[in-house]
């Protein structure tokens, strides 16, 4: 793909905005180095930026216009092709402080720079051909990682795992098509076995979709974090367990039923897998307006979540609300939690509980004191944290590429259906094509506009 030839030179903070030791301004874009010179001010006198070499720090000032120094300031200049964006390049080191940059990067936009808009430099990228559309996505998914399995799989995307697969399902079908436009050509050369081998060959396609396809479960939790709802009657324990959890005060904890009236939310990573811990109101009847807004809310919250966690206390017996709870995980991945086991006497046994809820698994713990915690942390990681680990090294991770691989797998069931049932060679060729298409969307060709800006407005400003 072409270089881009666009002349304009986008500036922006490549590093969060606030007090730091070190903040980083970007210019891209043909002309960004001319740009540069003309606010820099080099210590070594007989310096020109246009001159210096590559990727070298020069130490200087960053200079008003009328001359005045700005900041002290350490400039390095990376010449296309060999930059991020393919275009030439200029990182402005600085001081952090959110004073220091803004005066910078107000200087750079009077100096004929425009404020990039969000994504535009990973966006340059890919119309340069340094990354394809899955690469860049992957950026942003390595940005947001929430743990290590996440960071390690946005990695390995930005490093072409899943352009790799995508791009050897390609050429097998690539193969197939070549057959099928044989058979248009020269249908008299066709035998029946020609015709077994091809619907062998489609049938292995459609399986190495299937594997991939099977992955976007675990892409979605690796990506998102696995969304875990704990749920319960009041006081059970809820918001002690998710503060002892996250290891911080969180959940406001107190001994009057009914403190927690809406969902709260944070995110933490047991053993590398990321989780989205949410605390809901406690399930019971007779309760105000908003009380009872929340109960509803939890209830939608379970139905969507990857794993419910039931809270029950073990210091009281079984109550209608507990069986209410229950049948609200009846068809949920659960995990029954007997809260509360250092008091005593005990009014509930782990014995009784899998009895009521035979299908899932019972432990008992403490939240108040941390015991079961690892146990439990165990027991969450049982459930996912293999899925996601054997995953690798390719992953679907979006909705969009799923999406796309579904059409994948829609189009080659056709053409297999097609072939069975003696219909033409044309008719194959046209569900052929639709694959190929379908998957050249996953590495970003013919991707529809409103998608691609979709994409890149998730990412932050200076990326």
């Amino acid at each position: 793909m072409a270089i881009l030839s666009d002349e304009d030179i986008v500036a922006a903070p490549g590093t969060t905005l606030g007090n730091a030791a070190i903040g980083i301004i970007r210019l891209s874009g043909s002309g960004s180095v001319e740009l540069a010179e003309g606010l820099f001010h080099p210590k070594l006198k007989d310096l020109k930026l246009t001159q210096a070499p590559e990727r070298v720090m020069n130490l200087g000032y960053i200079c008003s216009a009328s001359g005045e120094p700005l900041d002290e300031a350490l400039v390095v200049v990376m010449r296309g092709p060999h930059s991020y964006t393919r275009q030439d390049v200029v990182e402005i080191h600085c001081h952090g402080g959110l004073v220091a940059m803004n005066r910078i990067l107000e200087r750079t936009l009077q100096a004929g720079a425009r404020m990039a808009e969000p994504g535009e430099f990973t966006r340059r990228a890919w119309l340069n051909g340094r990354l394809d559309l899955a690469q860049a996505e992957a950026v942003i998914d390595l940005i947001r990682a929430r743990s290590d399995e996440s960071i390690d799989h946005a990695l390995r995307q930005l490093d072409g795992s899943l352009s790799l697969t995508v791009g050897e399902l390609r050429e097998r079908l690539r193969m197939l098509m070549a057959e099928v436009e044989a058979g248009i050509d020269f249908p008299e050369e066709i035998s029946d076995q020609d015709g077994q081998s091809l619907g062998q060959a489609l049938q292995a396609l459609l399986s190495s979709v299937d594997e991939l396809l099977q992955t976007a479960k675990y892409g979605r939790i690796c990506r998102e974090g696995l969304a875990v709802v704990l749920l319960g009657k009041p006081n059970t324990g809820k918001s002690t367990l998710l503060n002892s959890l996250l290891g911080t005060e969180r959940a406001l904890v107190t001994e009057i039923p009914g403190t927690t009236r809406d969902l709260i939310e944070d995110a933490v990573s047991i053993r590398g897998i990321p989780l989205r811990l949410i605390d809901t109101a406690g399930i019971r009847k007779h309760t105000g307006v908003v009380e009872s807004l929340g109960i509803d809310r939890a209830k939608t919250a379970a139905a969507q979540a990857d794993l419910v966690l039931a809270v029950f206390d073990a210091g009281r017996p079984i109550e209608p609300e507990d069986q209410a709870v229950i049948n609200l995980i009846a068809e949920q991945d659960s995990l029954l939690l007997l809260n509360k086991i250092d008091l005593k006497p005990r009014m509930l046994s782990k014995e009784q509980l899998t009895i009521l809820a035979p299908d899932h698994p019972v432990l008992e713990i403490s939240a108040k004191l941390g015991e079961g915690k690892s146990e439990l942390e165990q027991a969450v990681v049982d459930l996912v944290g293999a899925g996601i680990t054997a995953a690798a090294p390719a992953m679907i991770t979006r909705a969009r590429h799923q999406n796309a691989l579904q059409r994948v797998r829609h189009a080659l069931n056709d053409a297999a259906e097609a072939l069975k049932n003696g219909a033409t060679m044309d008719c194959m060729a046209v569900d052929l094509w639709d694959a190929w298409a379908a998957l050249g969307e996953i590495l970003g060709e013919a991707v529809p506009e409103e998608i691609v800006d979709a994409i890149f407005k998730e990412f932050c400003i200076g990326k």
